[in-house]
């Protein structure tokens, strides 16, 4: 079954790249036997996202942090090198997210409350014409560019998109409450999701776009972030009410443990070394630092002052965290080196999903920023 979807996979990527752009761009700079070739069995997952490896789609953008401000219904943009607000600019209702198209053209905003996207243009920083979507919490791309996932958190679905339309294809009814954070597997015919108010994360075929299995982590569970470990074997979920993070089996579907990091564990980030995954711990203003190699938090960083850190991304050279501080009106710039609080700087009231653009990689797989 798996040489049955690389087959189709590729032969959508030929179609996709045959195709004329779209909104979010077109799939043309990547060979798809080549793109879907690399994704079956890879060394690191995260190997095409080291400094300096920047795709000819975004070399020469400018460095810049776009936060969306949920509560002032706007975009806030700053300046990574003068960590100074540059611009901002109206969009709908709770923008969370600021999502990276799958060819990297495209910056989405997720609109939540007004049922639109909002496309920037990352090379002038100016935001386009909204496209209506339901219910844009947050957003995803398959790995071979045809499909845009969306969830739709409030409305208890994940729905399946053209990547380039935004038409819908599938709409999903889940079997649980507020999915909202994803990854997928090394290969890509599978990705996992959490849903923060029910304490599940489901399993989801990419091919057959259906729920394949639910895993319940605990009670009073609040899963947040998702990622995958850079060998493939392992994803982490961000667990914001046990304030820790779990971990699942990649091939069996099963939780194998749990890492205590901190109160309010929300966002995960991996280094760009693939030997660190940094955890945001919101309620208490701190992030974790653990190791891929031993499953252990190995240093904690503390925010001075307290804070909330919450979304954000790294910095292309993978000097710089830089997260939104969601119930401070702050975002924070964070040395990787030495965990020193850089800068602080004021944006909106409720900043939330930001996005630091350029960042290396081949393509995007959504959220804030999450590249292979």
């Amino acid at each position: 079954m798996k040489r049955r979807w690389v087959i189709v996979a590729a032969a959508g990527m030929l179609a996709a790249a045959c195709s004329s752009e779209g909104p979010a761009g077109g799939a043309r700079e990547q060979a798809p036997e080549k793109a879907v070739a690399e994704m079956k069995s890879p060394v690191d997952l995260y190997e095409h996202d080291r400094p300096g490896l920047l795709s000819p789609a975004v070399r020469g953008l400018p460095a810049r942090v776009y936060v969306p401000d949920s509560e002032g219904d706007d975009v806030i943009v700053l300046d990574q090198k003068t960590f100074k607000q540059i611009g901002r600019f109206k969009v709908g209702r709770k923008p969370q997210h600021v999502v990276p198209s799958w060819d990297l053209k495209t910056l989405w905003v997720n609109d939540n409350d007004s049922n639109d996207l909002v496309p920037i243009d990352p090379r002038t920083g100016t935001p386009g014409k909204p496209v209506q979507v339901d219910d844009p919490y947050n957003m995803y791309f398959t790995p071979d560019g045809r499909f845009a996932i969306v969830m739709a958190e409030r409305l208890q679905r994940i729905d399946f998109r053209d990547a380039h339309t935004m038409q819908v294809r599938k709409r999903v009814n889940v079997p649980c409450t507020g999915p909202n954070h994803a990854d997928f597997s090394a290969s890509g015919d599978f990705f996992l999701t959490a849903c923060e108010f029910s304490g599940d994360v489901l399993r989801l075929d990419t091919r057959r776009q259906r729920v394949t299995g639910v895993v319940k982590l605990a009670d009073h569970a609040m899963p947040q972030d998702v990622k995958t470990s850079p060998d493939g074997k392992t994803f982490y979920i961000a667990d914001m009410a046990s304030n820790g993070v779990w971990t699942i089996d990649a091939a069996t579907f099963r939780k194998t443990g749990f890492i205590p990091t901190g109160k309010g564990a929300h966002g995960l980030y991996v280094s760009r070394d693939s030997t660190t995954l940094y955890v945001t711990n919101r309620g208490e203003g701190t992030i974790s630092l653990i190791s891929f190699k031993t499953g252990r938090v190995v240093r904690r960083w503390r925010l001075p002052g307290g804070g909330s850190p919450d979304m954000g991304g790294i910095s292309a050279d993978g000097k710089v965290l830089w997260l939104s501080g969601r119930y401070n009106s702050e975002v924070y710039a964070i040395s990787t080196s030495t965990g020193r609080l850089i800068r602080r700087v004021r944006v909106g009231d409720g900043p939330h999903g930001l996005c630091v653009y350029p960042q290396p990689g081949r393509y995007s797989l959504g959220h804030t920023g999450v590249f292979r």
